[in-house]
Parts: structure tokens; sequence; C-alpha cells
């Protein structure tokens, strides 16, 4: 076990830019080029971000074989930097540059021949633009000069061994353009005549037609990155620090841990850090979708990219570049858009042999077509339309433009979604499990009752008890020990300290021994709680949590803590119950509070007094149900339980091992997140699964209807033109989609 171990360490992850991919099919290619290479762990080609995921070992192959294995197929290969995100922008700034300008040129080029087509349609003869010679002279530039990049691709494709795109394309038109070629030739027409063997018009219609549709699924896929481009242009450009005593402006870039950095009203902050003078108030907006201002003073951490509202402050940094919890946000962002939902694997399957499947009908439809029907001509014409309406791009886009606009609109709004794998399962849910304390409630809880059992004072008591708990880490510990340091002052350290998980702490004070805890603690212990059962008995029906002191065997005092609901946590249970999903609450508390905060926000299925190590064995109960479980959860003690769940969500205001073992991370304290996660992950999988329907349907029904002739050429290129921006657009739909 402990080698598995050390092998999992060595692996490594990369990001590689790819360009030069045109469609699912050179995904999938380079996808099995990279797949096959040894000490490949996972290699994932997403053709929408136009980037590769590889988990390697470095120890078997290293990140040039990954780039050079790429460029052998014919694509560019960069390993994504830092520094790199301005040059992508500009490439794909570039390239669809080039898209519309070749565009233009083929569409000026192209217009005579459209207008000649159009007027026979209705009638009108104009026949100097049905001249063969007029028709080369226009067409050849067209197929040759703008087409050029269909060769180039397909060349590649061909030498690789793995057809795409553009050798359909590249196929489809040369076979129209040189038939033409061909009769015009050797089988000449008379002079005003309308050639109806000359297909120049659709050769050249086709290219005009597939670059408007590459361009405006160019324009419609850099929208679809637009959350990233927003959460980069967060960032501040400057920083005002102070070194050796004076102050002075410098680039971001260049803070370093440890710098005194001041910020002014309405600026930016520019990284993360503690402030350790002045107060304000902070726009978080960016990082939890939460607009009100959080109150900021000495010792309160801020987040670079925020907005310093008011007042003016000092705060040391703690985290800069990409340490920070923005471009960590980016990060996760830029990963989860590149990922693959599990939905995915059967388009891949079928973009893996689509082009060849393609290929063979359209020659076996030239072949039954020439043969059988005797016409050679409409068999040509039959074998292009099939090969220029299939569109595998549109298979290819229909899962990861939807997963790059739901996982953005996510961010924007405070919800970071880590892969495709769980946008996926969260869409499946139909019971969350929510852990009480710091989930539900605030879990900053305070004491508001305390009631002696015996002879000694409440201010003894009180002080017994903190000292007991001062170096607890427990919530409701923690509260004690704050509650008698604002009544008493300073507070002695016990002589011995042991935390018992889930049950309370045991300690020495003033020589000594003294139990704080749970009912369970006292009993295991063989303390009779005579008296107490009332008292606890009560504050528990109140909803509040009652601990017990015991000094030398004998309990003393209960102790009540009360822990304040959430605003928006009774909303965000109905709301999940009405979308058909059963709600569960777990807690180490005892089951009277538990049940009296459950009947607060409308929970009626608990489960009290469950220990951290016992959480995950609830939620694997669940699972075991048949049930696909969300846990929802904010502590340490709550990873386990994260990890053992179909999803885990963790509170964005919690630790950071929670957020680590959840596949959610919810930037805000506030439960309604929840309910708005899911109703994402079901709008975004809806998208995927019209995407690949229409995907799939265009293509079972075009290819059939092109092959038996009913679909002319020029029809059949604008349709597989439009296709893929038609899925795209459909993805981008969802920024529309309100999560509130």
């Amino acid at each position: 076990m402990a080698k598995a171990g050390e092998t999992m360490d060595k692996k490594q992850k990369k990001i590689i830019k790819i360009s030069g991919m045109s469609c699912a099919a050179c995904a999938a290619r380079i996808e099995r080029k990279l797949a096959n290479l040894a000490g490949i762990q996972e290699a994932t080609v997403n053709l929408a971000t136009e980037r590769a995921m590889v988990l390697f070992d470095p120890a078997q192959v290293k990140v040039d074989d990954l780039l050079q294995a790429v460029q052998e197929l014919g694509y560019g290969a960069e390993l994504v930097r830092e520094e790199t995100q301005d040059r992508e922008r500009e490439e794909r700034e570039r390239e669809i540059r080039s898209l519309r300008r070749d565009f233009i040129i083929a569409a000026i080029l192209s217009s005579p021949l459209i207008l000649g087509m159009l007027l026979a349609l209705i009638g009108w003869d104009l026949p100097f633009l049905h001249d063969w010679r007029l028709q080369i002279l226009i067409a050849t530039p067209v197929q040759f000069f703008v087409g050029f990049r269909f060769y180039r691709n397909a060349y590649f494709a061909l030498k690789a061994k793995s057809p795409n795109m553009d050798v359909l394309i590249a196929l489809g038109t040369s076979a129209a353009y040189f038939f033409s070629i061909y009769n015009s030739f050797f089988q000449p027409v008379e002079s005003g005549k309308i050639m109806k063997d000359l297909y120049f018009e659709a050769a050249a219609v086709i290219i005009t037609l597939v670059l408007l549709g590459k361009y405006l699924e160019a324009r419609a896929k850099g929208r679809t990155s637009e959350a990233i481009k927003k959460l980069m242009g967060l960032q501040a450009k400057v920083a005002r620090v102070v070194r050796e005593g004076r102050e002075m402006e410098i680039p971001v870039a260049e803070v370093v841990s440890g710098d005194l950095v001041l910020v002014r009203p309405g600026e930016k902050i520019p990284v993360d850090g503690i402030i350790v003078e002045g107060h304000s108030a902070v726009d978080e907006a960016m990082l939890t979708g939460e607009s009100i201002p959080v109150e900021k003073a000495p010792g309160d951490r801020v987040i670079g990219a925020t907005v310093n509202k008011f007042g003016s402050f000092k705060f040391h940094a703690t985290t800069v570049g990409k340490d920070t919890v923005l471009s960590q946000i980016v990060r996760m962002v830029e990963e989860a858009q590149g990922s693959k939902a599990p939905i995915q694997k059967l388009a891949d399957r079928v973009s893996g042999v689509f082009v060849p499947v393609v290929l063979g009908i359209a020659l076996l439809t030239f072949l039954v077509t020439a043969l059988v029907r005797g016409d050679v001509t409409q068999g040509l014409v039959n074998a292009v339309s099939v090969l220029v309406i299939a569109c595998p791009c549109s298979l290819g886009l229909a899962t990861p433009t939807a997963i790059m606009v739901g996982t953005g609109k996510g961010a924007e709004n405070g919800i970071l979604i880590k892969g495709g794998e769980h946008l996926e399962i969260a869409y499946k849910i139909n019971t969350v499990v929510l852990d009480k304390t710091g989930t539900i409630t605030k879990g900053q809880p305070e004491v508001t009752d305390l009631h002696p059992l015996g002879q000694r004072t409440r201010e003894d008591l009180l002080r017994i008890a903190a000292v007991a708990e001062k170096f607890s880490e427990h919530p409701l510990g923690v509260a004690v020990y704050n509650h008698a340091k604002a009544v008493l002052g300073d507070v002695a350290d016990p002589r011995e300290f042991t935390a018992i998980p889930g049950k309370g702490v045991r300690a020495e004070v003033d020589g000594v021994s003294v139990l704080v805890g749970t009912r369970g603690l006292l009993e295991e212990n063989g303390i009779d709680l005579g008296t107490a059962e009332p008292v606890l008995s009560a504050l528990e029906e109140a909803g509040k949590t009652a601990m017990l002191l015991a000094v030398d065997g004998r309990p003393e005092a209960v102790i009540g803590v009360a822990d304040v609901v959430k605003e928006g946590s009774r909303e965000a249970v109905v709301a999940l119950q009405d979308m058909g999903i059963e709600v569960v609450m777990i807690t180490g508390d005892n089951a009277r509070t538990a049940w009296a905060i459950g009947a607060k926000v409308g929970i009626d299925r608990i489960l009290a007094e469950v220990l951290p190590e016992n959480k995950a064995k609830e939620v694997a109960g669940l699972k075991e149900e048949g049930r696909i479980v969300a846990m929802v959860g904010d502590g340490i003690n709550d990873a386990p339980a994260l990890a053992a769940a179909d999803v885990g969500m963790a509170i964005g205001t919690g630790t950071d091992v929670a957020m680590e073992a959840a596949g959610i991370t919810l930037m805000r304290g506030d439960l309604r997140a929840v309910p708005a996660a899911i109703r994402l992950s079901r709008m975004t999988m809806g998208k995927i699964k019209q995407n690949l329907f229409w995907a799939f349907f265009y293509n079972v029904i075009g290819i059939p209807v092109a092959a038996v002739g009913l679909l002319n050429p020029v029809i059949a290129g604008a349709a597989m033109a439009f296709s893929s921006f038609s899925v795209v657009m459909n993805s981008l739909s969802l920024k529309r989609f309100k999560l509130a």
C-alpha cells in the first residue's frame, strides 16, 4: 500500500494548449495518442477549451514527450503557464480575425455563383453567370486559397491515419470541383445554356458556409469562457506597499508575502492578507455573490480583488501570485471547464469512428447510385451531400460548451464546481445531508444559561468550566471560554487537558479532576446525573445544547449554549423539499436539541448524537438505501462524510480540509446556495442532453436523407455549418438562467 501511495505522489498534472483542432475526431485522436504513451494515467482533450489535461508519471514520460506526441499529429502544442493567458487570448482573437477575413473573401468571390443559382431558381437567366470559364475563375481561389486550411488539416489527419471533419470538407468540395472541371473541358456545353453538370457553386458555397459556421462558432466559444475573463479582470493592477519606511506603488505581481500593504476607500485589495491597522467594510461579491459589504477590523482576513468600500486600512500580505484565493478559484474553474462529464463518453466513442463511417457511407452512396441506377453524376452529388452534411463537431461540443458555461455561471455566483463529473451527479441528487453546527446554524454558539447543582457559586463554576475548556477547539468549548473571559477577565491554564472527540474535555483545575461535556461522558465515568436530568431536558427542548460540569465525580452545573439558526436556512430547506429532495440533518448534538433545531428549519429526519468518525458511515448507509446523496458541511470533522457522499458540498467559510474533500464549494455560508447549485446542475445537464439529442438527431436524419439524393450539397453545407454554432448558442443560453 505504501508503494502505491508513493507512486501516486509522483504523479504530475499538466495542461497543454492545443491549436489546429477542427472537430471531435481531432480531440479523440490526440486523446488516444497521449493515452498510449508510457506513464500516462489519464488524458482528457477538450475541443471547446482547446486544452488537454494529462496526469502522468514524470519518471516514465517527460513534458516534452507529451508536446512532441501532439505535434507529430500535426497540431500545435504548448504547456499552459500563468503568463500564457494573454497570448492565448491574442491567438483566439487572431483566429477569429482570420476566419472572418477568409469568409468575407469567399463570400465576395462566391456571390456571382450564388446570384446565378438564385436567379435560375426563379426563372431569370443571365447566361454569363453560368459560363464555365467565369465559374472556374471564381471557384478556384475559393477552393485552393481560402479553402487551403481544410487541405492542410486534412493532410495531417490522413498522415496520422485518423480522418476528421477537414477530410470530409476537402474531399466533398474537391469532388464537386474536379467533377465540374472534367465536365467543363471534356463535356462542353453551348454558351448561354445553364450547365447542369457543373457544381462549382456547390464547392465554393460549401466552403463559404463552413467558414461562416466556424467563425460564428469561434466567437460563441469565446463567450463560453467569459467567466474566466471576468475573474482574471478582477485583479488589481498595482499595490501600495510600505518598504523600509517608504510608501511606494508597485505592480501587484511584485508584492511578496509579508509586505505591509495600504488600501484606501474605493480601491481593490491587491492580494490576500490580515488587517493590522484600521477598519472598513469590504465588498466580497466577486467571491461570494453576496452584495452586502462585510465589516473588517484588525485580525480579519481580506481577499485580493475584493473592493474596499469605506475606511482605510493596512494589512500584511499572506498569500500572493498563484496562491491567492482568486488564483485558486480561476484554476479550479479552468480545470472544471476542461473536464469531461461521464455523459460525454458515448459522444467520444461515436466521434472516434464517425469520419471513417461517413466516408464509407459516401462511397457506398456513390457506388449504389452510379452502378444500380446508372447515374454517375447523381451518385457524385449524393456522395458530396453525405460528406458535407456530416458534422462530428456538434457531438464534440455538446457537453464541454455546456459545462464551460454552467461552471462559469456558478463561479460568478460563488458556486465552484470542481469538474463535469460532480456537475452530472449533482443533477441526480435526491437526498441532501446537512451538518448542523456551522452549516444550518451560525456555528458561533453563546452561553445562555448556567444552572448550579450544588453549593458552588455561579462565578466559581464558570471559572472552573472556562479553565477546563481554555485549550478546546470545539465551538461549544470556545463559547464557554469566551463568555468567562468577558465576565471574569483573564482565565488561567489547566494543569492537564484532554479533548474527548464528540463528548467533551477532561482537565485538572485547582488540583481536582474536571469533566465538561455530554451526558454520555459523565455516564461513561460512572457519574450519577441526579438532579441534573430535569434541567438538561428543559434546555434541550428549548433547542439549546446542554453541557454538564462535573468536579471530582459529582455533577456541579448544567451550562446552556445556544447556536443561532442562519438566515436563509429554512428557506433553503423548503426549496430543496420543493425540488423533491429529502433533507436530513446530521449532528453530534443530543436528540432533543437536534429535533428542536430541525423543527425550526423544517427538517423531519434527524441523525443525532453521531460522533465525527461515524458521519461517513451514516452517509454510506443512506447510499446503501439507493439514494444519491449530497453532504453539506464546513468543518474538519465533516471531511470524511463529504468524501463519502456522491457529491460533497463544502461551505466556503469553513476549513480548507473540508473544501478539498468536496466536489462543490459554496463560497458563502448561505444554505440557499445548495438548491441553487442543484438547480444549476439540472439546467446544465438539460442543455447537455438537448445538445446531444440534436447532434445525434441531425446526423442520424441528415446523412440518410443526403444519401438518397433528397439534399442539395449547398443546403447540406449550410446545415453542417450551423449545427455546431447552434449547439454552442444553446449552451450559452444558460447565461440567462437565474440562480436565485
